[in-house]
């Protein structure tokens, strides 16, 4: 299937001769050219019909230009009508849709992926993300149109004509939105207290904008990523991990723009803000008594939780440890739990029908809360920003729960690693599930939904998950085990499993 975890994505890479060519150069190398971009054009085209509207908005890659132009091209050949969103972030495009009344939407990005790289997420007409289904037929209908090339002869390189048919202001038109959810937040928590945050925007769209933004709400805060040489590098939530701590004196030596860019300053204090490319995730920085470290997902969602009032609904993915949490019952509101696959669309699709307040996490900071719609009605969707001021909110109220009790939490990644050898089901699989069993009792397998190649191995308080990235050549291996338990002898048979697997299925 052309489709990872989140969209298409790949390397750039020289349009080839042919649209077959082109579709093998993403299947077997997991590159990206013009061609394939005009082949989904003519495929979205052809299944939104003639006279449908279709949105396209992008970040700032070297290359999103002339991909733009490569599906407005196949789009239009379809008989689309296109509205060009501009650069925007992935939120603002989804609320562009929204906006526009448009059958689909288009974000061109790769997300935290180099700059080098890039992709397409396609969202329905109600502003939700392609699901398996869509994705597999979708991708048989792409392999059918390569293999007609004849019949689709509009070529992609004369395509400095191509324009669109109207354009709209995404970029500007989210900042309006923000402002809206920010009044929802600080009506449903406290306005922030006093705050200096620095903010990286991994010198996506928002590095143009956010100081101001949110000073103009009462939140002091300077932008750094302006100083990255490219999207994404050197920057950026995508160069964070959840688990990522620092001494003071070690900052100095960091090549990451934000973290070099901290100061020593009283413990318990949040002091920093990292978004991802594409602006629809958040890692939040909080000082330590010898340093600073990492608050990630979970953690953000757990600040929200702690202030909330009456009743929730939570979803976290499969890699989050909320989903241990055995203490809810210490909070001040009511909380219903779902646990989803790894990936924003299975969090709002489990999220979808629920009558009650929502939130959706993953400790990578991607977070799902409700938003107002256009159309006066409710979206759900993720947003960094939205996600930030929703945790400063919560944590400016005075009556607070207790922090809630989430355990350990280990992943490691074989990268790169060849992820035909993995498919969580096959004699390596059983090899894996041999090897926990030997150490831990009681373990029972499954898989879930939205996660193909997923491995879970479950008892009690304690998971252990493999699966492969959905967007970059690498398969992790990730333990939960809930506060109390002994974990020491799960994270040995973690990294047993690693190990065995390093050694099966690097590349």
């Amino acid at each position: 299937m052309l489709f990872g975890t989140d969209g298409i994505r790949g390397e750039i890479c020289l349009s080839p001769n042919s649209y077959q060519e082109a579709v093998e150069l993403l299947l077997q190398e997991r590159k990206l050219c013009n061609k394939l971009m005009h082949l989904v054009g003519l495929g979205l085209g052809e299944i939104s019909g003639d006279g449908s509207t279709v949105i396209i908005g992008w970040d700032d890659r070297p290359s999103n230009t002339e991909i733009v132009r490569s599906l407005t091209s196949g789009l239009q050949s379809k008989g689309c009508y296109v509205i060009h969103a501009g650069m925007c972030a992935t939120p603002g495009l989804q609320n562009a849709l929204l906006e526009t009344k448009s059958d689909f939407g288009c974000m061109i990005t790769a997300s935290h992926n180099p700059v080098s790289d890039s992709g397409i997420k396609i969202f329905d007409s109600q502003g939700y993300k392609t699901y398996p289904e869509f994705e597999n037929d979708f991708s048989n209908l792409i392999y059918e149109i390569s293999s007609n090339e004849s019949e689709n002869t509009c070529t992609i390189y004369d395509t400095k004509t191509v324009s669109p048919n109207s354009t709209f202001d995404a970029n500007s038109a989210h900042q309006e939105l923000l402002l809206k959810r920010f009044k929802e937040f600080s009506d449903m928590f406290a306005l922030p207290k006093s705050a200096n945050i620095i903010i990286d925007s991994s010198k996506g769209i928002a590095h143009q904008w956010i100081s101001p933004f949110l000073e103009n709400l009462g939140i002091n805060a300077t932008e750094v990523s302006l100083d990255a040489n490219a999207l994404n590098e050197n920057c950026g939530a995508g160069e964070l991990k959840p688990t990522d701590s620092w001494k003071w004196e070690e900052i100095e030596n960091e090549s990451h723009l934000l973290i070099r860019s901290l100061q020593r300053t009283e413990p318990g204090k949040i002091i920093a803000a990292a978004l991802d490319g594409d602006g629809d995730r958040c890692l939040i920085i909080e000082s330590t008594s010898d340093g600073c470290r990492v608050v990630d997902g979970d953690e953000m969602a757990d600040h929200i939780l702690r202030s909330a009032k009456g009743n929730w609904h939570l979803a976290a993915s499969i890699e989050s440890d909320l989903s241990l949490i055995s203490s809810l019952d210490r909070l001040h509101c009511d909380v219903s739990f779902t646990q989803t696959a790894v990936g924003d669309r299975w969090l709002a699709n489990a999220l979808r029908d629920s009558k009650c307040q929502v939130i959706g996490v993953e400790d990578s900071g991607h977070i799902v809360l409700s938003s107002p719609a256009p159309n006066g009605g409710r979206t759900l969707v993720g947003d960094g920003i939205a996600s930030l001021l929703m945790v400063l909110c919560a944590m400016s109220c005075e009556n607070r729960s207790t922090k809630l009790s989430k355990g350990f939490k280990k992943r490691v990644s074989i990268s790169p690693s060849n992820r035909s050898k993995w498919t969580g089901d096959n004699d390596l699989a059983d090899a894996v599930e041999k090897i926990a069993n030997q150490s831990i009792k009681g373990l029972h397998r499954s898989s879930l939904e939205g996660e193909s190649n997923l491995m879970l191995l479950e008892k009690s308080g304690l998971s252990i998950g493999i699966r492969n990235s959905g967007t970059q050549a690498k398969t992790n291996v990730s333990l939960r085990v809930s506060s109390g338990l002994e974990t020491t002898v799960a994270e040995n048979v973690a990294n047993a499993i690693f190990e065995m697997l390093r050694d099966k299925i690097s590349n």
